[in-house]
This record gives C-alpha cells, sequence and structure tokens, in this order.
C-alpha cells in the first residue's frame, strides 16, 4: 500500500487540507473545531476520512505525509516563496524581443 502513497496523491477537500495545516500546526481536535467553528466529532471525523485517503495510520505519519507532499508549510521547511505578481502572458514574447526594448531605451535616452 505504501507504494500507491509515493505515486499519486488522493484527492482532499478544501476543508480537510484546512484540518491538515491546523493538525501540523500542533492543534488537538478540539482546538481545531474551535477555529474552523465546527464540532469536535466533525474534526474527528475529518481525520478518520484524511488518515484513511493518505494511508497514514496517526497524526505523526499524517503530518510527514503532508510535508513530504506539500500540503504544509512549517517553520520555514518544506516552503517555497511564490511571486507576489503573476507574470503578464506576454512575457515569453517580449523575450524574444530584445531589440526593441534596447531602442526604447536608446530613444529615452536621447529625449533626456
Amino acid at each position: 500500500m505504501s507504494g500507491s502513497e509515493s505515486q499519486s496523491q488522493p484527492l482532499l477537500s478544501e476543508r480537510e487540507l484546512q484540518v491538515i495545516e491546523l493538525v501540523a500546526a500542533g492543534l488537538t481536535n478540539q482546538e481545531v473545531a474551535d477555529s474552523l467553528e465546527i464540532s469536535k466529532r466533525t474534526v474527528d471525523n475529518h481525520i478518520s476520512n484524511i488518515l484513511s485517503k493518505t494511508e497514514t495510520e496517526n497524526r505523526v505519519a499524517l503530518v510527514r505525509w503532508a510535508l513530504k507532499w506539500g500540503k504544509v508549510c512549517l517553520d520555514d521547511v518544506n516552503c517555497c516563496v511564490l511571486p507576489q505578481h503573476r507574470a503578464p502572458k506576454e512575457a515569453p514574447n517580449d523575450a524574444i524581443e530584445p531589440q526593441n526594448d534596447t531602442e526604447s531605451v536608446t530613444t529615452e535616452n536621447l529625449a533626456n
């Protein structure tokens, strides 16, 4: 079974991902429930479903799985910095035409 775990990621709902993030932050089921404004029993059910989907046996194994698959970020471990703004779709075309950029700089320099 662990072979299938390493090959693909299960589909998790947004709520399940939120629960994983809070579990990874060290919250108890009751604290997760309070944070998400749901009942503890609902959190228990989410965690049971998550453990089943991820083929993990406990919370520690779940956090290890989440780190492995990039589902959580803990104290700058397993984190990537995302750009603040996405590059425009024309960016590759701009890179193909560097002469235009050079000409516009030259024209601006002459105007000043």
